[in-house]
């Protein structure tokens, strides 16, 4: 178990001040040109950025993304995240729950619900655990936190450059179908900083999975954190993949012809801006990781809050400056594709314009 709890702290360390970003591939919402209203006919104060996910009513269309747990660390950055998520109506995910399973004495670290009673809270465990346990049992790692729904994340390029990660990973099509029948609560499909294509998210869909999350490519690249931790052996694999991945503008792009019920855009969010371009491409909300630890790191609790105020504030001007009153209607806004990310449209899949 303190292997386990060393590793979470490892990734924070890495997550906040390691050389783990990608280095070529970006997430390309720099190819997402949106247009210009000189005459929106809207009052900045009185624009609605609610929007209802998952069954609960947010304040913005902004998740503080999944980052940690298992060590007392994280407990701390855990409650204090899910606290600000509470205090701005925004939703907060947890990191994988997979060290409860070693240990259950690590739970406190994912317990958060005495400081954010009614934020949507998103519970986080791997599809290959996932597939190796019964419907009660997941059903119980839920419960234990109070989650309002379950991310069951898909992390395959991480763990193959991970020494003591998976290998095999038969068998997650299936037991995201099963839990997406039994669960009592939605399961969100998240991949892990790689994105997903148009070919998953058909069998996502076609597994009666309703809500993704598709962490693309472009900002924290989870294969460079774990060749940060790898012996010198696995280095040279960890290097050799560290660009992998589809872009998240990218894979936003592509999922969503898919229909999905909900569409969470992480991986290198870290812009109000990048958020409306997200709602544009499809997105339901956007997902903020890094920059939000890295706030916290620097200035406490309100450098996290004065980081989330810009953001916000950015999304607000995107929101008047191309007409858009609401979420719904931001949605509804022209874009225009440029470059690699129209490339990626129209040669993947998906609609170019």
């Amino acid at each position: 178990m303190a292997d386990i709890s060393s590793r979470k702290d490892d990734h924070l360390d890495l997550a906040t001040h390691g050389d783990v970003g990608f280095r070529r591939t970006t997430t390309l919402f720099e190819c997402v040109r949106l247009v210009h209203d000189a005459l929106p006919e809207l009052d900045f104060e009185s624009l609605d950025l609610s929007v209802r996910i998952l069954g609960k009513r947010l304040k913005a269309p902004l998740l503080i993304a999944g980052m940690t747990g298992g060590s007392d660390r994280a407990r701390e950055i855990n409650r204090e995240l899910a606290s600000i998520a509470e205090e701005r109506g925004y939703a907060f995910g947890l990191g994988s729950q997979r060290a409860m399973l070693k240990r259950k004495q690590v739970a406190s670290s994912y317990q958060v619900r005495d400081v954010a009673p009614n934020a949507l809270l998103l519970g986080n465990i791997g599809v290959v655990q996932a597939a190796k346990m019964s419907t009660d049992e997941v059903a119980a790692l839920v419960g234990e936190v109070g989650a309002d729904a379950l991310c069951v994340h898909l992390n395959p390029a991480m763990e193959l450059v991970q020494k003591e990660g998976d290998r095999d990973f038969r068998g997650g099509l299936d037991a995201l179908a099963r839990l997406s029948r039994e669960l009592p609560v939605p399961l969100v499909a998240k991949e892990t900083g790689s994105g997903l294509s148009p070919d998953v998210a058909r069998r996502l869909a076609g597994a009666g999975v309703r809500h993704v999350d598709v962490s693309g490519a472009g900002g924290t690249s989870w294969v460079a954190v774990e060749t940060e931790r790898a012996s010198a052996e696995r280095r040279g694999l960890g290097e050799a993949f560290r660009e992998w991945g589809i872009p998240t503008a990218a894979s936003v792009a592509l999922v969503e012809p898919f229909g999905f019920d909900t569409v969470f855009a992480t991986g290198g969010v870290s812009t109000g801006l990048e958020v409306a371009k997200a709602i544009v491409l499809g997105a339901s909300a956007g997902g903020i990781a890094r920059r939000v630890l890295q706030g916290l790191d620097q200035g406490g609790r309100d450098g996290a809050l004065s980081m989330l105020d810009q953001v916000e504030t950015e999304l607000r001007m995107a929101m008047l400056l191309v007409g858009a009153a609401d979420v719904a209607t931001l949605r509804s806004r022209p874009r225009l594709l440029l470059g690699e990310l129209h490339a990626w449209v129209e040669r993947v899949g998906g609609r170019a314009c």
